[in-house]
């Protein structure tokens, strides 16, 4: 996603704003999330279908969880330390057993700022080599001013972001308490270092960010084609049950792979269009008939981003022809 300068609250309205917090009740409380139970071993939470922002406290993604004989795997956690908090409070309503490790699925803000509760209770975080190129690249810290400013107060000046524990330089399998998971490097798709993290005996696949159900997906500066691929590449392993990472889970994938496919397939159609025609990116956009996919929620928010993103990908692939 790109970033804006952010422009930092004054020193006294911060402090207003955390007071008004403190006094309103249940807001200063973390709040309380329902999981959804998708199999025997596999639970999620559903986070809002829009854009993070202040009025959902950043809660517009999904984390998951599999509870084994001997401990829980989390998988994401979330984009605010106290959301994090309220993801283990609710692992923690449904069993006692330690979080032995939290997988990522890709190292965007929405996923990842809720580590800090987990790494506090002891756990493991894996992730993707790729995502190393976050850290050093300067997107991390631009994200998090960014989040800072859009998100305070559950995101403030004490926010500190995770690094796994150990990177993952390819695909890879273990078990747990009889559990039996299988780990796939389906990236650069939707980020670089994109996971899809399978359930063997449940048949339950938390696929991240390649599936965006029921509502337009965030592509940015994806590469769109690469992520068309894996979303193929998903649909032939014919799972039992995708838990997304944005929208409810599917038990028919083929179906539910459509709505993502279709948006990525048409974005590069008419930005396709536009550059192949040398057409600049602002006339392409006000010609292209988007009556498709506007009433789907996160449209107004991220639309307009994902086919500038996409006209700068086929310019660039036209190049390397």
């Amino acid at each position: 996603m790109t970033t804006r300068p952010a422009v930092p609250l004054p020193r006294w309205l911060r402090a207003a704003i955390v007071a008004l917090v403190c006094l309103l009740p249940g807001l200063a409380a973390a709040q309380e999330l329902t999981p959804i139970r998708v199999s025997e071993h596999a639970w999620y939470v559903l986070g809002d279908a829009g854009m993070a922002s202040g009025a959902n406290r950043g809660f517009n993604s999904n984390a998951g969880f599999v509870v084994t004989a001997d401990s829980v795997i989390v998988i994401d956690a979330l984009g605010t330390p106290p959301l994090g908090e309220a993801l283990l409070a609710a692992i923690r309503r449904i069993t006692d057993k330690p979080v032995r490790r939290v997988i990522l699925t890709h190292y965007h803000a929405d996923h990842f700022y809720g580590l800090p509760a987990f790494k506090a209770a002891g756990a493991e975080v894996w992730a993707q080599r790729a995502g190393q190129d976050y850290f050093t690249s300067g997107e991390a810290a631009a994200r998090l001013a960014q989040r800072r400013q859009d998100l305070f107060p559950w995101v403030d000046e004490h926010t500190r972001l995770v690094e796994p524990d150990r990177w993952l330089d390819g695909d890879s399998r273990f078990e747990d308490g009889g559990v039996h998971f299988r780990i796939d490097v389906v990236g650069p798709a939707h980020s670089p270092e994109d996971l899809t993290i399978s359930v063997d005996e449940d048949g339950v696949v938390f696929c991240g960010d390649l599936l965006f159900a029921g509502r337009i997906p965030f592509v940015g500066s994806a590469d769109s084609r690469r992520w068309l691929a894996a979303i193929d590449r998903l649909a032939a392993r014919r799972p039992k049950i995708l838990v997304t990472g944005h929208g409810r889970h599917s038990t028919d994938a083929a179906a539910d792979l459509t709505l993502t496919r279709d948006y990525l397939l048409y974005l590069r159609e008419q930005m396709g269009k536009a550059v192949d025609e040398m057409q600049p990116f602002d006339e392409a956009y006000a010609r292209t008939d988007w009556q498709r996919f506007s009433g789907l929620p996160a449209f107004e928010a991220a639309n307009r981003i994902n086919a500038y993103g996409t006209y700068l990908l086929l310019e660039r692939e036209s190049l390397a022809r």
